[in-house]
């Protein structure tokens, strides 16, 4: 249902929702921080939770997406609602592409560095690699990094978790992702770099540093995400160029996205990689960059001009 208290009072401003799950119905806080500068823009906003049947959908003039975190479990009942949405920001297109982390082969395919991963699908026999070292256990289509897991296969004990984890997954039928774990984000840790819409596209807003969050096998969350350290950081020109190329190799280009998060982490060489592209549901971590919000209402009411 719809948040009483995050309404605005007159009720001849343009209407946009703020989409969330039955879990956050107030809105995560970070998402919070957009209710004053788009009140200033005379936007009237509401809270809104995708899976709530009383919701008008059409009623708004734009439905942005921010954290509907509960989706993983019913992605075609989540991908089907947001095509169903008249008005919505990111479109359903890119969030059908963008639910299922195989477009990293697409983009691995078109330039753009990544992780070499294993792809393996629910019927996929899988061996452990030949070659010790630390590895990731994933599902393709996952939040939060739920359902994940870090595991060094020198130790016998989780050699058989991770050959175990992957069955887990394959047996509910999900596809999953086996990559080598990335060491740097221990010491450098992950940037993600946060992009809003401009005038002529997608323009760098601002960046984070996020620590590790797999310290081990997954054993299980509570919650929606498991806990996260954050800092402000500025990004590197390498990081800028390999985030531009990500953002170029778009279904659709730049023009189309709300915003975009494009996380990295150092490879072997130091050079940055591509973890995950963010164009769904991502935190925008608004609370890390005093400007960060009025950016993204600045976006928010160019897209209802």
């Amino acid at each position: 249902m719809l948040s009483d208290n995050i309404r605005a009072t007159r009720g001849d401003e343009p209407r946009v929702a703020l989409i969330t799950c039955a879990e956050l119905p107030g809105l995560d806080p970070d998402d919070r921080l957009l209710l004053a500068p788009l009140a200033e823009r005379g936007i009237r906003v509401e809270a809104a939770v995708w899976d709530d049947p009383a919701v008008d959908w059409a009623g708004y003039r734009l439905a942005v997406l921010r954290s509907p975190w509960d989706y993983p479990p019913r992605r075609a009942e989540f991908v089907a609602w947001a095509e169903s949405v008249p008005r919505l920001a990111n479109p359903a297109d890119l969030v059908r592409w963008n639910t299922d982390k195989r477009y990293l082969r697409e983009l691995a395919e078109a330039g753009v560095p990544t992780a070499p991963t294993d792809w393996l699908g629910p019927d996929a026999d899988w061996s452990l690699p030949a070659q010790r070292g630390e590895y990731v256990v994933k599902p393709v289509v996952g939040a939060g990094s739920l359902d994940a897991g870090r595991y060094d296969l020198a130790d016998a004990e989780h050699r058989e978790l991770a050959t175990a984890h992957v069955k887990r997954l394959q047996a509910t039928g999900r596809w999953v992702m086996v990559q080598p774990y990335l060491g740097a984000v221990d010491t450098a840790g992950e940037t993600a770099l946060l992009f809003v819409a401009g005038p002529d596209g997608l323009r760098f807003s601002h960046a984070i540093r996020k620590g590790p969050m797999l310290v081990g096998p997954d054993r299980g969350v509570d919650g929606l995400f498991r806990p996260e350290q954050i800092a402000p950081r500025t990004p590197a020109d390498a990081e800028i160029a390999v985030a531009e190329r990500v953002l170029a190799a778009l279904p659709g280009g730049t023009a189309r996205p709300l915003y975009a998060r494009i996380d990295l982490i150092p490879g072997p060489d130091g050079a940055p990689v591509l973890v995950e592209v963010e164009l769904t549901e991502p935190s925008l971590f608004l609370a890390h960059d005093p400007a960060a919000p009025g950016r993204l209402a600045d976006a928010i009411a160019a897209r209802l001009g």
